[in-house]
């Protein structure tokens, strides 16, 4: 089974997804890079998290 995220992941991740549609898909390295380029997270845990968070919601709606 998954990991529960935190609701500050979720969040991060569906503010960066509302505003820059399109960008993300379902591939996490492409995630990974977007998220560095449109955030200033410095914390590579928290990037990674981030971006896969995205990825799977991104498998999810089949993008």
């Amino acid at each position: 089974m998954g990991s529960v995220k935190p609701n500050y992941i979720k969040n991060f991740a569906d503010d960066l997804m509302k505003a820059y549609q399109g960008v993300f898909n379902n591939d996490f390295e492409h995630n990974k890079d977007m998220v560095s380029e449109y955030t200033d997270i410095k914390n590579k845990t928290i990037r990674n998290r981030v971006a896969g968070y995205i990825t799977r919601k991104a498998q999810i709606r089949g993008e």
